[in-house]
């Protein structure tokens, strides 16, 4: 009896204790099963999301308790509350709201579906920081870059496996350009605190040896800018020449020292509109987060400059012309690979020049232009005697137009060439004259170049030893020849208003095309906000 009763006790314990395990097993199964169930539930909606989480087998990304999540919570609240450094709408990521969502999340099914939230929130803070928060293409037709996006299931994959602090430090671009567009930020905020850059200087032209109020307020103005040291001097003297010429200098202007009235157009620009182009060359800084190539060519439509750029160092610069000031004629904005160039080109003219301008010459006169040579589909040249050029529209013209090889050519006499649906390329030009001016806005949109031949020479300094002499005996045959690029670079043409020097200063162009005032406008749509104090 004894060890019966022992038996039932011992069997009695058992049942108890499992009882009492289930019970427990059962509440810890219930408490996973609602965290997992609310994260599938709330991430279905999104595809990219709904695939992370599942791939994880539903665990927590943000929500647990360990240490790792501790510091990822804490790296994307700062990455949060720190994004308005970057230009970015700080309105778009409330960190404290998520904090109080943070808080109140008490259950399971609650902390779930605030991982998936937390999840979403990072996404559309790391795709913005890297890429921008605008897409080009819908602000402007011509503004044909390609954002380069990332996998959006990436993000999370990476930042999983990632240091969380140094994945968000990786995001925004690593260069020094966009680096110096930061310190500008800062600085002209700064500026703005304090007044600005003080009262405008109210004259149609300040010139040396004159004195007065404009002096006055001239003087004022370029010491507040950083270009004159602090005196009570009111005549334009030497030291204000020398601010002035400094100040035409970084603003890409005729450098004469007399602030007419294009230089004090600019001088009276106020500190906030040179912020606005600093956060609008910010996200264009990021629609361009790629790698650009260590050897490439930068074509700056604002700065009418192009430049082989070779370890982040200018290895060549020029003046170019670019297109015209109207928006059949502007410059696009993309990126491709220059493959080869043309010495001794021929200019086979665009269907849209030879109907537009040069059908309506023929129309009223089959002689003129009579530099093209003038083809029908079978490449047979055309008897202007006998064509009749005024029975034909724009749509039924159906001649070619061509003009040979010479220094009188469009094209001039050699032309780089990175072959893309916009028909764009860099080339020499007769008209040398244009490149004298101060705004060099002419072409059709291709890219004039002041100095072609030394570009050339820089191209080829790569391929042979005697670039020089090689370019030279190809262009003194006068046939036209492809010459192929061993290694062909990237072409990167941007709009940048708002520039970084080497050493890091800034420096401000002109928005010829008004584009940067469409992408200020859609930022500000977005939420980007200027201080209030103008000046």
């Amino acid at each position: 009896m004894q060890v019966f009763r022992f038996s039932v006790s011992i069997a009695l314990f058992a049942m108890i204790f499992s009882v009492a395990w289930g019970a427990t097993h059962s509440t810890a199964q219930a408490e996973v099963t609602a965290f997992k169930q609310a994260i599938a539930e709330t991430a279905a909606r999104d595809g990219d999301v709904a695939a992370f989480y599942r791939d994880s087998g539903y665990a927590s990304l943000w929500t647990g308790a360990s240490n790792t999540e501790r510091k990822r919570r804490a790296a994307l609240l700062d990455a949060m509350r720190t994004a308005s450094m970057h230009g970015l709408p700080a309105d778009r990521y409330d960190a404290d709201a998520l904090m109080a969502k943070m808080r109140n999340a008490k259950t399971d099914r609650a902390r779930g579906i605030l991982d998936v939230e937390m999840s979403k929130i990072f996404l559309r803070l790391s795709r913005d920081m890297q890429t921008g928060i605008l897409k080009p293409a819908e602000i402007d037709k011509a503004m044909v870059r390609k954002v380069p996006y990332r996998d959006r299931a990436s993000y999370l994959v990476n930042f999983a496996r990632s240091t969380p602090k140094a994945f968000f430090k990786a995001l925004p671009p690593q260069t020094n350009e966009y680096v110096a567009l930061q310190k500008a930020k800062l600085s002209l905020e700064t500026q703005i605190a304090r007044g600005g850059w003080g009262a405008k200087v109210n004259a149609k032209a300040v010139k040396p040896g004159q004195s007065g109020k404009a002096v006055v307020a001239l003087r004022d103005r370029l010491y507040r800018m950083g270009y004159l040291k602090r005196s009570n001097i009111n005549t334009y003297d030497a030291a204000m020449d020398k601010a002035v010429r400094a100040f035409q200098e970084d603003h890409g202007m005729t450098v004469d020292g007399t602030a007419g009235a294009s230089t004090l157009k600019e001088i009276n620009k106020s500190a906030a509109t040179r912020l606005q182009s600093v956060l609008v060359a910010m996200e264009r800084e990021r629609w361009l987060n790629r790698d650009r190539g260590e050897r490439h060519v930068l074509v700056n439509i604002p700065d009418f400059s192009a430049k082989i750029m070779d370890g982040g160092k200018i290895a060549f610069q020029t003046r170019s012309v670019v297109g015209a000031g109207d928006p059949d004629r502007y410059t696009p904005e993309f990126s491709d690979v220059m493959e080869f160039m043309v010495i001794n080109p021929s200019w086979y003219v665009p269907r849209s020049i030879a109907t537009k301008e040069y059908l309506p010459q023929l129309r009223a006169n089959p002689n003129a232009v009579s530099h093209l040579e003038i083809t029908d589909s079978r490449g047979r040249v055309v008897n202007r005697a006998t064509a009749d050029f005024a029975s034909y529209t724009a749509k039924t013209f159906p001649f070619a137009m061509r003009q040979p090889p010479s220094s009188r050519n469009a094209l001039g006499l050699v032309k780089f060439m990175f072959p893309n649906r916009h028909n764009i390329y860099l080339h020499d030009t007769p008209a040398k004259n244009l490149f004298g001016r101060e705004v060099r806005a002419y072409s059709h949109g291709c890219i004039r170049l002041a100095d072609p031949f030394d570009f050339a020479y820089a191209l080829l300094s790569e391929q042979t030893s005697d670039p020089k002499g090689y370019f030279q005996s190809v262009l003194a045959t006068k046939t036209e020849t492809r010459v192929d690029l061993k290694d062909p670079l990237p072409v990167h043409i941007i709009y940048r208003t708002a520039v970084a020097t080497p050493k890091g200063d800034m420096q401000y162009r002109r928005d010829i095309y008004g584009r940067d005032a469409k992408v200020w406008k859609a930022l500000q749509n977005a939420g980007v906000a200027l201080p209030n104090v103008q000046g």
